[in-house]
């Protein structure tokens, strides 16, 4: 069974923002983005679904479109990668 998880190069300071600050960062362990060094975030399935609820007024909404998954950080995007292992 694979496991899908999304990764976006973010810059280090907006990373472990997402990660420890962020409204999603103050849910249960499966639901919150993770730091994963070197500037990148990683998003489980359960993590994307809760920063998918945030409206756009929030840094870390999520945006799709035929281009692809996109999260936002003030007026910056940064292109989300899907991962499966």
């Amino acid at each position: 069974m694979s496991t899908m998880t999304w990764v976006a190069e973010v810059g280090e300071d907006n990373a472990r923002w997402l990660a420890t600050e962020s409204r999603t960062a103050r849910l249960a362990r499966e639901y919150r983005p993770r730091d994963i060094g070197e500037g990148r975030i990683e998003f489980s399935v359960r993590a994307l679904g809760a920063s998918r609820e945030l409206g756009e007024e929030e840094d870390g909404f999520i945006t799709e479109d035929g281009e692809g998954l996109r999260i936002w950080i003030g007026d910056d995007a940064f292109d989300l990668e899907l991962v499966e292992s």
